[in-house]
């Protein structure tokens, strides 16, 4: 019921405590004066002989709150961390780590770590350079290295470096083939999105440093994955391929080089051995020009005879002297001759046997140089 509702009784309940005598507010001096008389009991000022009581009361009161304040000023900055004070909200000045003190309510610090590498992710679906759309993921890692400007350069550092790495990203995916991005231009990626990134927090001075840049594996829509993935695994085959060929090579290479220099060495032998050959016949001819220009017909003869005989000392023809008028056929067994003869170079025509031809008569005489004949293995000599 309310305090002035009708049918009281005649007790209307005022709030003012004039009981419906009269129905204005209270005067505000006299509700002072009561304040006044109340807090003046408190520290002794309503008492006779209580002023220098009051006053003493007011002075621990007084050291109390300053005791306080001073208290309150202390503060701790951990080792990771820097302090930034503002000075009735204008930045003053860093603090290092430590037990520190500042004035309450007129300073005011803000911690601020620099140490720690903090992470920032950035994904989404983009649009490569040949018109093909691929899901890219990259982590950025990054730490503060002012904290003024990492604080008041900008409205919040974080937000903006997630910004220009998602505007850096783009750009890079956007001048990059599809191919490029999802497998050996990966790396390309990743230094040319580190360079945008640096290229456009610069001019803001976030106070922020990019510690790393980590591209992570990119992937294609899934309608195309299964294509993809067989790309892939061909581009890893060519790989292989390549470095089983370029073992191969490194085998192979080391013999090829030995041949050739064994080649090169035999070349040189056989090229001594020529001309120091070709040296040596220059010199007997040499020797035997003197006793050619005083006997030229005997010492020719002697050449001849000689050359012949090393001729006949390497072939398996048999030379018989036959008897004239005699046309019978003699057979000899190669296998069982004894001598120089017997040294066969060339494969017989018969099994074990060489035929000898009859000697055929000559005006030259029984003592004749034998003459060679023409059919394979059969020789002839002339006889009187």
């Amino acid at each position: 019921m309310a305090w002035n509702e009708p049918g009281n009784n005649g007790k209307d309940r005022d709030p003012w405590g004039n009981n419906g005598k009269n129905q204005g507010p209270p005067d505000l001096d006299e509700m002072l004066r009561k304040v006044s008389r109340r807090f003046g009991g408190l520290f002794g000022g309503g008492k006779s002989g209580g002023g220098d009581v009051g006053k003493f009361g007011l002075s621990i009161a007084l050291v109390v709150a300053v005791v306080v304040w001073v208290v309150s000023g202390f503060y701790t900055i951990r080792e990771a961390e820097r302090g930034v004070v503002l000075r009735f909200g204008e930045y003053s000045h860093n603090v290092d780590p430590g037990l520190r003190w500042k004035p309450t309510f007129i300073d005011k610090v803000i911690p601020v770590d620099v140490e720690s590498v903090r992470s920032l992710p950035a994904s989404g679906f983009m649009l490569t350079q040949d018109e093909n759309v691929v899901r890219v993921e990259m982590d950025v890692q990054y730490r503060v290295v002012d904290p003024q400007q990492y604080l008041f350069s900008v409205t919040n550092a974080d937000e903006s470096l997630s910004q220009a790495t998602d505007s850096a990203l783009r750009h890079v995916v956007g001048h990059t083939r599809m191919d490029e991005v999802l497998t050996t231009g990966r790396e390309k990626v990743r230094q040319d999105t580190w360079q945008v990134i640096d290229s456009i927090i610069e001019p803001y001075h976030m106070g922020l440093q990019i510690v790393d840049v980590n591209f992570l594996p990119a992937r294609p829509p899934e309608e195309v994955k299964d294509a993809f993935d067989d790309a892939i695994s061909a581009q890893e085959d060519e790989q292989r391929f390549i470095r089983e060929a370029e073992a191969y090579a490194r085998e192979v290479e080391p013999k090829a080089r030995g041949q050739v220099k064994r080649l090169e060495q035999e070349a040189e032998g056989y090229k001594s051995q020529i001309v120091l050959k070709a040296q040596g016949e220059v010199a007997r001819f040499n020797e035997l020009l003197p006793q050619y220009q005083a006997a030229p017909e005997l010492t020719r003869d002697r050449i001849y005879l000689e050359t012949m005989e090393e001729l006949y000392q390497q072939t398996n023809k048999v030379v018989v002297d036959m008897p004239a008028g005699n046309n019978s056929m003699i057979y000899l067994p190669l296998d069982k001759l004894s001598g120089k003869a017997n040294t066969v170079q060339q494969p017989a025509r018969a099994a074990g046997t060489a035929a000898v031809e009859p000697a055929q008569p000559s005006n030259e005489g029984a003592n004749s140089t034998p003459t060679p004949l023409r059919g394979g293995d059969r020789f002839s000599t002339g006889r009187n």
